[in-house]
């Protein structure tokens, strides 16, 4: 088979109804053979013709969507200089838009035998290693639009794609687990119960699992270990031709989309499933190890690793900062998704050894007018020197706030003197956000997330419990955070089982009714378990999956959860668009936009907030000082709100604010009953309410 010369853009295989283009960057390699695979395994070897700028490419006529294919680079290789060229090793094309077949675990998918790292290892992988496979670029989208959400009207849901659905009733048992799976009625009829607007998928780029996992009977649960960043993971796809995980990924977002919910997925452009010197070589370590990875500069046989997972891409390169934005462009353009979550983003800003909020990807991604127009959320740290950047992202960012977890964390399990920070984070956090002109919503507020304790976990364990994960339970955060309500996991206890559901309705109310943007975890809205491990990044089996039988169990958690989340989106003043200013909003207003009262009904002081109790608070939310306008220009304005919170073991006494905040208050939200609706008798002004032990209270004012 004959090669013609083809060009050099795109990368990747690029079919076009007649033939696949084929181009590869390396600037080391001497020359590229591209690898095509029959069914039956046999290898046809076609060298790549053509070098334009260090991209090696080649056109095939006749070669079309299903045909695997894989490239042998042809260079130097010197591990004490950085590079790792090896033409016995088959390796997956970066750009691949689909992969197949699954890595099989071999001494052959390493450079070196084992026992002997300095040594070159040159026995063939193929036999061993996944396949890129071309794919077809069409696809009937019909009418399917982004529903374009607007942040603050936003309510994320994180969710992994297998965990999900996996063992959920209504799902054809031959969906569950899947792309299809997750597009399903039964889940998107729950999700828009709900009031979701958008799911933060967890990674779904190709992912392989570690090694060390693969020889402990374990798997990379979770996917932080990307092989390939255009590929959809092949194994959440139900359908099993090659190359189908794009249709059905494509099929899900069509769907989603249909019942107005985003797509954002988590991504990992930090690092790769190569790990660190003795990794195995799959992909971009054979291709041009020094162009893709960053090195230690007096030995560049070692890499930095900012992320913990052994090696860190290098962002500095230009060909390396193409393939992250060419990717992200792909998934926005031909995949249909709404944004990403960047996992340990502070990894893509660091120029050097510092982490600067300019760096170069920062600046690419301002100016990229289909990149920038999309949702970007970052995890503001990485286990790097100077990694924790909560606040420090540039204006067109959001940041998961992890300052917001553990402070309402803190608050909720009795800390004292929180009160001060608990009003910053549930007002939007303006001190970290404010000064370079972010917005409240651009604070992705979260209690629980994937990593850590779930919901339920939080309030029923002191310690963590992950022994399965064969590490004698050294893995995973030791300061959670949490308290168990008096007993460690499961109980019959009736009074410590009613406290632990009080406290989650605490925290879902909490994280409702504070400014920005509320992320849930999947399954807390009814009372998921994790057995207390909260680390379950290789466990893929019950203890991560959710358990859908809880959905009936608890459906009072998940009538609540979908009840404050109605009551959020019915009222502006919970959702705004800007920070509160602690004065009056319009002219011949006489109440500012926001006040704080003791339990005692007196406006606080700068003692109030410095008070070692701390455990009790009322805040008044004006919803005639709201300084937004609507669509069309008119002034928004809602009703006004008290929220009461009393985190104390005790119930307190609060006397409402005065008459000119208004004359009466009823009851709308109470986490003792678990009820949202205004049926109680109103309590006039400066009148007392019993606030329980551990409550929440929402009053709305009665004009």
């Amino acid at each position: 088979m004959k090669a013609w010369p083809g060009t050099s853009s795109p990368l990747g295989a690029t079919y076009d109804g007649v033939g696949t283009n084929f181009a590869l960057f390396s600037e080391v390699a001497d020359h590229v053979e591209l690898c095509l695979f029959d069914d039956d395994g046999t290898e046809t070897r076609v060298r790549l013709p053509e070098v334009s700028g260090f991209v090696h490419h080649g056109y095939l006529h006749g070669v079309g969507p299903g045909q695997r294919y894989g490239y042998r680079v042809h260079g130097p290789y010197d591990p004490e200089r950085g590079l790792r060229c090896n033409p016995n090793k088959l390796l997956i094309d970066p750009y691949a838009k689909a992969i197949n077949d699954g890595l099989r675990w071999d001494e052959s998918v390493f450079s070196y035998p084992f026992g002997s790292p300095d040594e070159r290892d040159d026995a063939d992988s193929a036999a061993h290693m996944p396949k890129s496979v071309v794919v077809s670029p069409f696809f009937d989208w019909a009418d399917d639009r982004s529903p374009n959400t607007p942040y603050h009207e936003s309510v994320v849901y994180e969710a992994h794609v297998r965990g999900l659905t996996i063992a959920h009733p209504e799902i054809p048992e031959q969906l569950r687990g899947t792309y299809a799976g997750l597009a399903h009625p039964a889940m998107i009829d729950h999700l828009t119960r709900l009031g979701v607007t958008a799911v933060e998928l967890m990674p779904v780029h190709q992912f392989i699992s570690d090694h060390t996992l693969a020889e402990k009977g374990l798997a990379n649960y979770w996917g932080y270990n990307t092989i390939g960043f255009f590929a959809p993971h092949d194994a959440y796809a139900s359908r099993t031709g090659l190359g189908d995980q794009v249709q059905e990924f494509k099929g899900m977002v069509r769907s989603l989309h249909d019942a107005g919910i985003e797509v954002i997925l988590d991504v990992v452009y930090n690092h790769t499933a190569e790990g660190n010197h003795l990794g195995p070589t799959l992909s971009m370590k054979g291709i041009d190890n020094l162009a893709y990875y960053r090195v230690m500069d007096d030995e560049p046989k070692f890499y930095m690793d900012y992320t913990g997972t052994g090696n860190s891409l290098n962002v500095r390169t230009p060909h390396t900062l193409q393939l992250i934005m060419d990717s992200l462009r792909y998934w926005v353009t031909e995949m249909h998704v709404d944004g990403f979550r960047f996992d340990l983003a502070a990894t893509l800003a660091r120029e050097f050894y510092d982490v600067d909020r300019l760096a170069t990807f920062f600046e690419v991604v301002q100016q990229d007018p289909v990149v920038s127009q999309v949702k970007l959320i970052a995890e503001p740290w990485d286990v790097g020197p100077g990694g924790y950047q909560v606040g420090n992202f540039p204006p067109l960012w959001t940041e998961w706030n992890g300052k917001y977890r553990d402070t309402v964390r803190d608050f909720w399990r009795g800390e004292p003197a929180t009160l001060g920070e608990f009003a910053s984070r549930i007002t939007g956090s303006s001190d970290l956000y404010q000064n370079d002109g972010r917005r409240p919503y651009a604070s992705i507020n979260f209690v629980t997330a994937h990593d850590g304790f779930t919901m339920n976990d939080l309030v029923s364990y002191n310690e963590k419990h992950n022994e399965a994960n064969g590490e004698d339970n050294n893995d995973g955060e030791s300061h959670n955070r949490s308290w168990n309500c008096g007993v460690e996991g499961p109980t019959d206890d009736e009074e410590v089982l009613a406290l632990r559901a009080r406290q989650r309705r605490n925290l879902i109310a909490t994280l409702l009714l504070s400014q920005g943007v509320p992320m849930i975890l999947h399954g807390d809205e009814f009372a998921r378990t994790q057995h207390g491990n909260n680390n379950v990044y290789c466990q893929d089996n019950e203890i991560s999956w959710v358990d859908w039988s809880l959905l009936d169990s608890n459906a009072e958690l998940v009538d609540f959860t979908a009840a404050v989340t109605a009551f959020r989106k019915a009222h502006p003043v919970l959702r705004r668009k800007r920070f509160f200013a602690g004065r009056p909003i319009r002219k011949g207003d006489e109440l500012r936009d926001i006040a704080w009262f003791t339990p005692s009904g007196e406006e606080m002081t700068e003692q109030n907030w410095e008070d070692d109790f701390g455990k009790c608070i009322v805040v008044f939310l004006n919803g005639e000082g709201i300084p937004d306008l609507d669509p069309r220009g008119m002034p928004v304005v809602d009703d006004s709100f008290l929220i009461a919170f009393n985190a104390h073991h005790e119930d307190i006494q609060v006397t409402l604010p005065d008459s000119s905040y208004g004359p009466e208050w009823t009851v709308v939200v109470d986490t003792v009953t678990g009820e949202v609706g205004g049926n109680e008798k109103p309590i006039a002004a400066t009148g007392q309410l019993t606030l329980a032990a551990r409550s929440l209270v929402v009053l709305q004012r009665v004009s």
